[in-house]
């Protein structure tokens, strides 16, 4: 895996599936829905009971990264997360490097690696201001900006930014009444 910006979407998908972000709704309540998020992002499926409630926890881990964005914070518990998971492998040009998954890992597993791997790939090349809060007022939501300008200013451009856009014509509207 060398996608550090698909591994950070994969964080920010994740952290954005919590019931704060929709209002009180888990968008990871069963294993049928853990199941369907990790198939959507072509990861291994072999989920176990013990998944939902460590995703659960791997989900606040990694927002109250993104949400508090120090480097060495986010260094630290990136590294964590990839650490007992994955195995580093330097490629023989030795400017590049791969780290791949352990043979029997869980979903967890998986989703911990891609995490950490988005976050740690992030800091190194766009910095620790690319980890930001949603800038929609009704929204909790939190999102890694791996675009190239780095001027993402919503959790989910598509639902985030059109309700603001929606509201701002409305108040236009019935401004100019």
């Amino acid at each position: 895996m060398d996608d550090y910006a698909w591994a950070a979407g994969i964080a920010t998908d994740l952290v954005n599936t919590a019931p704060e972000v929709w209002h009180g709704e888990d968008k990871l309540p069963d294993l049928d829905s853990l199941a369907a998020f990790a198939e959507l992002h072509s990861i291994p499926v072999d989920t176990r009971p013990s998944d939902l409630r460590a995703v659960h926890r791997l989900r606040l881990t990694v927002r109250d990264l993104i949400n508090y964005p120090d480097r060495t914070e986010l260094i630290d518990g990136a590294s964590v997360l990839t650490s007992a998971v994955a195995r580093l492998t330097v490629l023989a040009d030795s400017a590049r490097w791969a780290v791949s998954i352990r043979p029997g890992s869980t979903v967890t597993d998986s989703l911990s690696l891609l995490c950490g791997v988005g976050i740690l790939g992030v800091v190194q090349v766009l910095g620790p201001e690319r980890f930001r809060k949603c800038s929609a007022p009704s929204c909790q939501g939190a999102f890694i900006d791996t675009t190239r300008p780095g001027r993402r200013r919503y959790c989910m451009p598509g639902l985030c930014g059109n309700r603001v856009n929606v509201a701002n014509h409305r108040a236009r509207r019935a401004s100019a009444r």
